[in-house]
């Protein structure tokens, strides 16, 4: 047992629920934002400012066309899995492996690929990073058996849990759909309480395919977070501390959580608030990519993916145009409500004594 401890630990294998729950999930999210998101933010640019280069085919394969934005969406599941293997901290013949693994698992997965991948993945990476310069023909092993045993799994795998992550998705939207005023809390609150945290609100997401109502919501409870932290805690850390929570991530304030955990109540009762009024007043739903979700306001991803949700809607024929109500909601839930509300709720948590000047300052 001590020899293979010794093993793990030359390999830098290290199994843990910081390893694979938070730096490989986290990574995840940062491959699908350079990949689906970022392809998905581009086709909306290049379609609403009519921008020929954005929205003509830049290559054809087999018979199916590709824009700018397209081939980059195309490529997220490698992005995925390259991500997780630089978590993971691979070598470079298993990082470069992960492409095709990452491939193989995302496609395999259909709708649920990312969770696909997460898994697939690090089990293909550790195996790897384990075989790896332990032969005099690393350059031969090394990749045979991470593509090997990622295509494997990715066979074996992927189909069963990507139907898993979709119907555990369809089971939340559906019951978004049915009790929105219940599950608009739930989810709201759970979505933005990942965000805070270091794991991937986005990934969750993503993985879940949550869009619709309950995408609503996630993007309500994701906005309570950041603007609120960022607009209560302007006293202590003025504009650069706004930006960075407000357009950033609320997970900086994550320090001085678990300082004093009773500054995370006023963001916690907003997302309570701001969630059934997404998903009950405004009916806020997110058509966009599933990842968009969980973005809140970092790069305001979450207000351009409910936006190009709309756009797909038009397009599709289920909507006839973007009403004044819509906008509101969007504003509203996104921006307004988060940055009265929080502010308003933590000065009542002041006065009982629980926040004092100083417990939400960045470092």
């Amino acid at each position: 047992m001590e020899k293979f401890k010794a093993f793990l630990k030359r390999k830098d294998i290290e199994i843990s629920l910081k390893r694979y729950g938070i730096d490989a999930l986290g990574a995840m999210a940062q491959g699908l934002f350079c990949s689906l998101l970022i392809g998905t933010i581009i086709n909306t640019i290049g379609t609403q400012f009519h921008i020929p280069f954005l929205t003509m085919a830049v290559a054809t394969v087999n018979d199916t066309q590709y824009t700018v934005g397209s081939l980059a969406s195309a490529m997220s599941g490698p992005a995925m899995a390259v991500a997780i293997g630089y978590a993971l901290h691979c070598p470079p013949l298993v990082l470069f492996s992960l492409i095709t693994v990452g491939f193989a698992s995302n496609a395999l997965g259909g709708a649920g690929g990312p969770l696909a991948v997460l898994f697939v993945a690090i089990v293909a990476a550790e195996i790897g990073k384990a075989v790896s310069k332990e032969t005099k023909i690393d350059i031969l092993v090394t990749p045979l058996v991470t593509i090997g045993v990622g295509v494997g799994l990715s066979a074996w795998w992927a189909p069963a849990l990507g139907k898993a992550a979709m119907k555990v998705g369809s089971v939340i939207m559906w019951a978004t759909d049915l009790q929105p005023f219940f599950m608009g809390i739930l989810v709201s609150v759970f979505v933005g309480i990942a965000l805070t945290l270091p794991i991937s609100s986005a990934a969750i997401c993503a993985a879940l395919g949550l869009t619709g109502l309950a995408g609503g919501a996630a993007v309500a409870g994701c906005c309570a977070q950041m603007v609120g932290f960022a607009v209560m805690s302007f006293r202590e850390n003025k504009w650069g501390g706004l930006v960075s929570q407000g357009i950033g991530t609320s997970m900086l304030q994550m320090g001085n959580i678990v300082r004093n955990p009773r500054i995370w109540i006023a963001p916690i009762v907003t997302s309570a608030i701001t969630g059934p009024i997404a998903t009950c007043l405004f009916r806020l739903q997110m058509n966009g990519t599933a990842v968009s979700s969980g973005m809140g306001t970092c790069g305001f991803v979450g207000q351009i993916g409910v936006y190009t949700g709309w756009m797909n809607d038009i397009a599709e024929g289920t909507k006839t145009t973007v009403t004044a109500m819509d906008w509101a909601g969007l504003f509203l839930i996104s921006f307004i409500l988060p940055a009265v509300l929080c502010p308003l709720i933590n000065m009542f948590v002041r006065k009982l004594g629980w926040v004092k000047d100083g417990d939400m300052t960045l470092s």
